[in-house]
Parts: C-alpha cells; structure tokens; sequence
C-alpha cells in the first residue's frame, strides 16, 4: 500500500513562512544549497552532519544540527528523518529533504516512498537511481542512444572465481567502482576515488583491494583518455516531472582536486556550452524518465574529436553553485517543480562566469597551459570569478573559516600537483 503524504499544501505568500529545506552532510553542497535558498525567500536550511564542518556551521544561511546518527548508516538515519519529518508536519512546515553525496541521495531514493509522507523528495524513484548509477548499466543506456564513452571493460568483485587479465590491457587504464555510493560508504586503507594505473601489477593490486575490502559491485576498467584537466567537461541538467530537460549548465574544467580522496572533483570551472555534451544529455535524461537535477562528467577525446561520458550523478554535483554564477538559482528550481509544481521554461545558464574553490595563486601554478591559464586568471583580475563561500552577506566567522579553507588549497596543490607550468600553448 503506497504511503498517504501528510505534507501540506503551500502558496508562494506562504514560503518564508512555512518552507524548511533539510540537508543531510555539511560540505560544499550543502552550504550552497543554504546561500540558494536564502537568497530567494530568506530561510535557513536545516543542515544535518555527524561532524561540525565550520564553514557550514558558522554560516546564517544554515541550521546546523551534529547528530551522530548520521554517522551510523541507513536505519538510523531514517530513523532521525521520521522524527523531524512528524515534527515538521505536526507544526505546518513543508519541509524538502536533499542530500549532499551519493550515499545521502540512495537512502533518501531507496526509503523514498516512506519519506515521502513527511518530506518533498526531488529524486528519482529507487528502480531508475540504482539501474543509471551502476556504470555498465549506464554505458548500456549510452550504446542505445549513441552516447560516446570510453573503451570499457568490468569485472565483479563478489565472484572469488573471476581474474583479471591485466596484460590484456593497453595501459594506462582508469579503474574505478561501478556503484560510487556504495563505494563511499567505505573505509579501508589505500582507498582511492578512481585508481590510474599503468602497468599489469597495478590493475591486480587494485582488483584484490576491493575484493578484500569486501565492495561487493563491479570494478571498471577503461581506456584513459589523453588530455589534462582542461579536457573535462561538467553539465548540470534539471528536468521536470515529465521528464523534460528544463535547465542546462556546464563548462569546462580547468582545475581538478589531485589529492587521492578527492581525486577528479572539480575545483575550478570555465562557464561554456559544449553543444555535443548538452544534447546527449538531454537525450539520455529524455529516453529514461529522469526528474530532477543529473550531473554528468565528459573528457574531449582529440583522437576522435568526441566528448566521452563517464557517468551520470543522480543529484547535483558538489559544485552546482556555478549554475547560480552563470543565473539561475538552482534552489528556486526545486521549489518550483516540486513545491509550487509549477510550469517551469527552459533556461540556459552561461553566464561569463568563472566557478572556483581556490585562489589564484593555485591557478598560477597548477594550470598547465599558459594561454588557458591567463584567460583564467584575467577572470580573477576582473572580478568574474566566484565561489558559493564569497557572500559578503554571511557571518564574519563564516568568512574567516572560508579563508581557511582557500589558503589549506595553496599547500594542497603544492603537494600534489607543484608548478606544472610550461610555455607552450595549444
């Protein structure tokens, strides 16, 4: 028997009042969920943690709750989100419930039909969010569409039977987990994002990793394409309950995070359309039924002048931020399919904008390409580069844990990355 929702009815008069967005994690997401929401009704979002990430706690725009219930797995906390969610209602609050990271966005999608008795849920059904966020699933969707991916091979890491037969590859290859949000939820030593590999050895020793560490899904395995940071590409998609793509924001990455935990999170991007990028998402998001935000990752491949997906985020990504820099509050999304159900236009937003985490001395030193590496830099001299930390409106503590963070960026990249500066231009 489906659950009967006992979320109220709510006007557009009514929101300052009555809405309550809920967060689960403190990271950059969810401090750029509160910057959104309050910037267009004026509330505080409900931000819940098991650890104090000071530069969210410290923000107005933010409700900051330590619980350490998020910290011990799915039962408990649904069992935190039945609580606040008869709270909520009882005191005639509509409340949206949003996560921060993929393991956030599978409880909510798997708990979604019991949840959505107290809570507005923005994701997709369970069925769709665990069938196009296993990767072969989603490069099976990509062959029937005639979405460009990379050359690749996968391996299940709960068979004891299977071997890999790393000398059959071409190296170097990317290795990576198939299901990133079971993945997450994992701590082991050695654990890496992604894994670049470059010789036989290596790709065995990456295999019998997760095997042993007991990650139970498929390990892939796929053909690297040359190219550095700049070669990536992110596009944020928002599609309606129809399943119409209604919203479209990218660019390209001039900077990615190098350290082993981080490896592959944009820190510094470019806001520009890439035509072929933006329709093959449309067709994806189109041809399955998705609702709601996607981000997609894809490298341009100069071997055949094609961008290759890598995979479909089922929520927005840790820097969705840059589709406010580009002009559109992406929080004043959601309400409007989800809360008011409103006819929503289509929108582009790409504005000449740049998103970055870090500052500019790290672009100095760790952008490669010289005539790529002014362009950027020339955003910062004119103050068209932006952060979702740089409100002027929030806290002096906020600001003070904002520049912590942005100078920690400078030693980061100097241990991972260094001066990677070179003349050329290309």
């Amino acid at each position: 028997m489906s659950v009967v929702s006992e979320v109220p009815a709510i006007t557009e008069s009514e929101i300052a009042d009555r809405l309550v967005p809920v967060v689960l994690g403190g990271e950059i997401l969810a401090y750029s969920y509160g910057r959104c929401f309050y910037e267009a009704y004026g509330i505080r979002t409900v931000v819940y943690s098991s650890v104090d990430v000071r530069v969210t706690s410290a923000s107005r725009f933010t409700d900051y709750r330590i619980d350490a219930a998020m910290g011990e797995g799915e039962e408990a906390i649904v069992a935190l989100l039945r609580r606040l969610g008869a709270e909520l209602v009882a005191a005639g609050k509509v409340a949206v419930l949003l996560g921060s990271a993929d393991w956030h966005v599978r409880i909510i999608s798997k708990n979604k039909e019991e949840l959505s008795r107290w809570f507005v849920v923005p994701y997709n059904d369970f069925e769709l969010f665990d069938e196009i966020t296993q990767k072969g699933r989603f490069y099976a969707i990509c062959d029937q569409l005639g979405i460009p991916y990379p050359a690749t091979r996968t391996f299940d890491c709960s068979d004891p039977s299977i071997e890999i037969d790393a000398d059959s590859f071409t190296y170097p290859v990317i290795a990576k987990p198939s299901n990133s949000a079971r993945y997450d939820l994992m701590d082991f030593p050695g654990k890496e994002k992604i894994y670049e590999v470059h010789e036989p050895a290596e790709l065995t020793r990456v295999f019998n990793l997760l095997r042993d560490a007991g990650y139970d899904r498929e390990l892939v395995v796929q053909d690297f394409i040359p190219g550095d940071d700049a070669a990536i590409c992110s596009l944020t998609t928002f599609s309606d309950d129809r399943g119409r793509v209604r919203a479209v924001s990218g660019g390209t990455v001039v900077l990615q995070d190098h350290s082993p935990a981080r490896i592959g999170n944009p820190v510094t991007i470019l806001l520009e359309r890439h035509d072929q990028v933006v329709e093959d998402a449309k067709r994806f998001c189109e041809h399955t039924g998705y609702v709601g935000f996607a981000n997609f990752d894809a490298k341009y491949d100069e071997r055949d002048g094609k961008y290759k997906f890598f995979e479909v985020n089922a929520r927005p990504g840790a820097n969705t931020y840059y589709m406010a820099l580009g002009g559109v509050n992406f929080a004043a999304l959601i309400v409007d399919q989800f809360v008011l159900h409103r006819e929503i236009p289509y929108q582009e937003a790409y504005a000449d904008r740049l998103f970055t985490l870090v500052p500019r001395r790290v672009i100095e030193r760790s952008v490669p390409d010289a005539a790529l590496r002014e362009r950027v830099l020339g955003y910062y001299r004119s103050h068209r580069s932006g952060s979702p930390f740089g409100s002027s409106a929030d806290t002096l503590a906020h600001r003070f844990w904002a520049a912590v963070r942005l100078y920690n960026q400078i030693e980061k990249f100097k241990r991972y990355v260094g001066d990677v500066r070179r003349a050329d231009t290309h």
